[in-house]
């Protein structure tokens, strides 16, 4: 006599034959146990029906937690290997940032609206982008109470000097 219990669901198949020994398939890798022989003088003759059937479903309970449990281990380390390219804006300095922001307007934007699209104070974006236009990577023009900061190449043609080519 033997005992099958598939769930295709996880792909697992316990097998436990009367001859003690069980198979366990788990997503194409098998594993065949022999159940240690438990002595008659333990296991009275009358035990049958009921009691084989829960003994019986209370080992392949165990087994399936256990192949449940080692295949969402293997899922981990396989999703742990193909997560290893870092996300690239949680390395991205300050700067970096705020350059990255005026890029995706169209390489110019208020200073106000920097302001509400970071999650920083006035100050600090005042103080990073004085320090981006010292190293001449923004232009910053005064229009009227507000700054427009724009990348080299976007500054608005009227604003250029005419020294400048107009192809700058």
């Amino acid at each position: 006599m033997s005992i099958h219990f598939r769930d295709p669901i996880h792909a697992v198949t316990l097998t436990l034959s009367t001859s003690g020994s069980l198979v366990l398939a788990f997503e194409g890798r098998r594993t065949v146990s022999t159940l240690a022989a438990v002595p008659e003088a333990v296991v009275p003759a009358q035990i049958g029906g009921p009691h084989l059937a829960a003994l019986i479903g209370m080992i392949a309970l165990a087994l399936l937690g256990s192949a449940l449990a080692v295949r969402n281990r293997l899922k981990e380390t396989d999703s742990l290997a193909t997560n290893r390219e870092p996300r690239r804006e949680e390395f991205m300095t300050d700067q970096q940032k705020v350059r990255q922001l005026i890029s995706e307007n169209g390489g110019r934007m208020k200073q106000s609206r920097i302001v509400e699209s970071v999650d920083w104070s006035k100050a600090k974006v005042s103080r990073l982008l004085a320090e981006l236009e010292e190293d001449g990577q923004i232009t910053k023009l005064r229009l009227g109470r507000e700054n427009l900061v724009c990348l080299p190449g976007h500054e608005p043609t009227a604003s250029k000097s005419p020294e400048q080519p107009k192809n700058e």
